[in-house]
């Protein structure tokens, strides 16, 4: 199942913490500008930019700060390797051709297989139909099985992130100023 938080990127850690100091320590003064985090230039943000995610779990996703923030939510919640498989499908999908066979087969066994240490929550046709497409790999074999996860979490675990205490504190903060 889910690692815990031991099992996200160093960079992911690094930058949720970077987020949350930065988030911090901006929302609490009353002016609207662009911060930069101490630790790293490389971090920028609008204040606005957590108030877009509640626009639509896309603009959560395609944000870099909204998918970390996301993402140590979900370790919180034991869900990791729901967003983990998501994006290691979207990986896959450009992959060359020659090596597709043995990244499909990493990602099966990470996530799809009875035995996967991140098992994702899956019915039994659409790991029918995956292990299917594993015969024959192709960019589009993990398609069915990522559209699941990404529903599963677009209607479940989207709308509690946006109920969460840390979302919801640095929306108020940054409504009021």
């Amino acid at each position: 199942m889910c690692r815990g938080r031991d099992s996200l990127p160093i960079t992911c850690l690094e930058r949720a913490k970077e987020l949350k100091a930065l988030f911090g320590s901006l929302l609490q003064k009353s002016d609207s500008i662009t911060g930069h985090s101490k630790k790293s230039d490389k971090l920028r943000f609008n204040v606005e930019e957590p108030l877009k995610w509640k626009e639509s779990f896309d603009n959560l996703l395609t944000s870099p700060n909204g998918l970390c923030l996301f993402r140590a939510f979900l370790v919180s919640e034991f869900s990791e390797e729901n967003i983990a498989f998501y994006l290691a499908c979207e990986d896959y999908k450009a992959t060359k051709p020659s090596k597709l066979a043995s990244k499909a087969k990493k990602i099966y066994d990470e996530f799809i297989g009875s035995d996967a240490p991140r098992e994702v929550n899956l019915d039994h046709a659409t790991k029918a139909i995956t292990k299917e497409n594993m015969e024959q790999p192709s960019q589009s074999c993990f398609d069915v099985a990522q559209s699941k996860i990404y529903t599963l979490m677009e209607k479940d675990c989207y709308p509690r992130f946006l109920k969460s205490s840390t979302y919801l504190e640095l929306t108020r903060k940054t409504k009021t100023g």
